[in-house]
């Protein structure tokens, strides 16, 4: 059975977006702590086992503009080229109500029977399925019980607002699966639900 996981930034107060329209945050609260080890240690590590990259909407939009066009960039890094030959060519699903069709190589879009899709993509074969940010589509899947574990990285910054990434109200038994703190500050956690 395949995992769906949801892997998120956040700050120390629990916030996985600032609501400053930075995206996915790369120019927003992580900046700080954000490092060659923690990027290195995420290739290596936190996606090792992901085959399928999931995400809502907005944030499909963001990465498909932005990574689709790093190979053509001359000023993009060695890191930023490495992942995008890997985004550019993984599966992709995009769930949305509103988009007709993905415009990325290798992703499609699920826009209805939300639940029976993900149980039908969970029991099929494949490697890890992970959320990239999408807040308001880990609020759905939470609320759905569809996601497995949360692999979250927290940065040592205090926003005082903007998008959870818990919702009030929201009740899980988690264990800890793993750890790592890294010298910028952040801290990567990993929990399964229990």
């Amino acid at each position: 059975m395949r995992k769906l996981v949801a892997f998120e930034h956040m700050t120390l107060d629990g916030y996985v977006a600032s609501n400053e329209g930075a995206g996915f945050e790369a120019i927003g609260f992580t900046h700080r702590a954000y490092s060659d080890e923690l990027s290195d240690y995420g290739d290596a590590h936190i996606r090792a086992d992901v085959g399928t990259a999931v995400y809502g909407r907005e944030t499909f939009v963001g990465m498909r503009e932005y990574w689709s066009a790093v190979p053509q960039n001359p000023d993009a890094t060695p890191h930023e080229r490495a992942h995008a030959a890997w985004v550019n060519t993984v599966e992709k699903i995009v769930f949305s109500t509103t988009l007709e069709t993905a415009g990325w190589n290798n992703a499609r879009v699920i826009g209805s029977d939300v639940a029976a899709q993900v149980h039908a993509l969970k029991a099929g074969p494949g490697e890890t399925m992970m959320i990239y940010a999408s807040p308001t589509l880990v609020h759905s899947f939470v609320d759905l019980g569809l996601i497995d574990e949360f692999r979250i990285v927290v940065h040592p910054v205090i926003l005082g607002g903007g998008t959870p990434l818990f919702l009030d109200k929201t009740k899980l038994d988690l264990d800890l699966v793993e750890s790592k703190a890294f010298a910028s500050g952040a801290v990567y956690l990993r929990y399964r639900i229990a």
